[in-house]
């Protein structure tokens, strides 16, 4: 809304449609100690993208973004997938 890409209409939508979803919010006990070794091994200064691929580490799950640039620095941990590589039916 703030850039003016969607209007509040379809913004209270998407909001409402995503609280659908029950997405449940993790915060295991070890999360920073993993996003911190994530980090030191891909070299990244800070956790902040690293804890996103931490908590998929944690959960035995991944990481679906269009971000190339986290793509890019992240792809050798196997944690990181695009849209192009979802499985289809």
């Amino acid at each position: 809304m703030w850039r003016r890409d969607v209007t509040e209409a379809v913004a209270s939508e998407i909001l409402d449609r995503f609280r659908a979803l029950r997405v449940r919010r993790r915060s295991p006990s070890t999360l920073y100690a993993e996003a911190f070794a994530i980090s030191t091994e891909l070299g990244w200064a800070k956790t902040y993208d690293a804890e996103f691929l931490a908590l998929a580490r944690l959960e035995a799950a991944v990481v679906l973004t269009t971000d190339s640039r986290l793509r890019r620095g992240a792809d050798r941990t196997g944690l990181v997938i695009g849209p192009t590589e979802l499985a289809t039916p």
